[in-house]
């Protein structure tokens, strides 16, 4: 576990923290270590989890932006509201270079100082994967900003945001200490987790 001096501190809703306490799920949260960074949510099994993860990010206080494909948000009510959430549409179809974007304003909210952490689902899909896309590691190396690695555990119904960690280039590296903060993590859909290693 990461211990740190919060720069960001919690700033959640009492009211939705007790409602989770209610719900029976336990969250492990001190805050952030910077004003800008990125954070990895897994396992990603279940649309139980965007349900889940909006209810942590209330209670934790998180001021994270996290992208969502764009196809979501062409419905007339689903769209506004992910917007209002703090959902940024992609096109997972395109090269638009939404890395690079986000890597520069990354840097630009380093310069003026502004809170920027961008929350990510690594494995892109609920459905089992052989990997995990690599965008959210490239924005994180790219920006030179920490990568919070969120745990969403539905065996112990735990939500953990205790580990920060810079990525040193060497992915392989990097992918297996991330691995083991992973380790012995149960999805909703436990056959749905992948390994957790970079596919491209």
């Amino acid at each position: 576990m990461s211990t740190f001096d919060p720069v960001v501190p919690p700033q959640g809703r009492a009211w939705v923290a007790w409602l989770l306490r209610v719900m029976g799920w336990k969250v492990h949260y001190s805050g952030l270590p910077t004003r800008q960074g990125v954070i990895i949510v897994a396992p990603h099994t279940s649309n139980w989890d965007f349900v889940v993860g909006v209810l942590v990010k209330w209670a934790m206080g998180i001021p994270a932006n996290f992208w969502a494909k764009n196809s979501l948000f062409r419905w007339p009510i689903l769209g506004p509201w992910l917007r209002w959430l703090g959902g940024v549409p992609i096109d997972r179809q395109a090269s638009t270079g939404m890395v690079g974007s986000a890597v520069q304003a990354m840097r630009q909210a380093r310069d003026t100082d502004q809170v920027l952490w961008i929350v990510l689902t690594p494995e892109g899909t609920r459905s089992r994967t052989e990997g995990w896309r690599s965008g959210f590691y490239h924005l994180a190396h790219g920006a030179d900003v920490p990568l919070g690695l969120a745990v969403l555990d539905f065996g112990r119904k735990e939500v953990r945001l205790v580990t920060f960690i810079r990525l040193s280039g060497d992915a392989e590296a990097d992918m297996g200490l991330i691995a083991q903060t992973y380790a012995q993590v149960q999805g909703a859909h436990p056959a749905s987790f992948g390994p957790v290693r970079l596919r491209g």
